[in-house]
């Protein structure tokens, strides 16, 4: 055998072993996590009536200081009102990578909140490359909304907008239950988070389009979150009569975020702006 050929030949092989090692990689749900992490939420549904396991309940001190508290919240799925949209690009100039969440609402004035994210084990850091490569879990965070957002508006010093989703309280009822099977799936059967399958937003528009089918159809403006709010409102998605960029301007959160930090009626108060 040629030199060259022989070269060849022992890539190809160890590609080929190096790929089968790949494919047997399994998903688990038993991995020293962080605390933010550690445990999975999940829903008991009977008929109207909901109980949620493992809401978090996260006071932050900074980004990566924070008591973490769990709790077992019921809901009286009858009294779900809204469901809101929220986007948070990482960069001011370039808003294509960002982080997307849901959030339901109830006449009582709780909110509910649903972030798709990977799940940390210690000292694990996201990487949009390692996210192709089967290195993190996904997880779905049921969380009180003040912890989401007060994460990413008074720590992470990130910009959020937070949009009406035009839904129905039936539409958003059946969104609502559709993510808590999914998180109730994922206890069962652990999968990969993935950079452009299965992240944050790809797995909101399959909740959307299995309530809706083909409401929200393939565009780069997915694998580009940062752009999915204004997918959002060219789909008539969003709640609003205005143009996008004082539709954008209107529900953009920070200021009132910072200011209400600490407000019992904290959702309430972040929504002052919105109709």
């Amino acid at each position: 055998m040629h030199l060259p050929s022989a070269r060849w030949a022992i890539a190809a092989a160890i590609l080929v072993v190096a790929l089968a090692a790949w494919s047997r990689v399994r998903p688990s749900n038993t991995r020293d996590w962080t605390p933010d992490n550690a445990r999975l939420a999940w829903a008991e549904l009977d008929g109207d009536s909901v109980v949620v396991h493992n809401v978090r309940n996260a006071r932050y001190r900074t980004a990566d200081d924070y008591t973490v508290a769990w709790e077992d919240r019921a809901y009286d799925l009858r009294r779900l009102r809204t469901a809101w949209y929220a986007v948070e690009p990482f960069e001011e100039d370039w808003r294509g990578p960002a982080h997307t969440f849901v959030s339901f609402g109830f006449d009582d004035g709780r909110f509910l909140a649903a972030s798709v994210e990977i799940r940390k084990e210690k000292g694990e850091t996201f990487s949009p490359l390692k996210g192709l490569l089967k290195r993190f879990e996904l997880i779905y965070v049921l969380a009180d909304e003040r912890d989401v957002v007060t994460l990413r508006t008074s720590h992470r010093r990130d910009q959020v907008y937070l949009y009406p989703i035009r839904a129905t309280p039936a539409q958003a009822r059946a969104m609502l239950v559709d993510v808590l099977r999914r998180a109730n799936e994922l206890r069962e059967r652990p999968e990969f988070y993935n950079t452009l399958t299965s992240n944050c937003t790809s797995n909101l528009v399959r909740h959307v389009n299995r309530i809706a089918p083909r409401r929200v159809p393939w565009s780069p403006r997915t694998l580009l979150p940062g752009y999915s709010d204004a997918l959002a409102y060219d789909l008539g998605l969003i709640d609003t009569d205005l143009p996008f960029a004082q539709a954008r301007e209107r529900f953009h959160i920070n200021e009132r975020a910072l200011k209400h930090a600490d407000a019992p009626d904290f959702s309430l108060r972040i929504r002052e702006h919105a109709p």
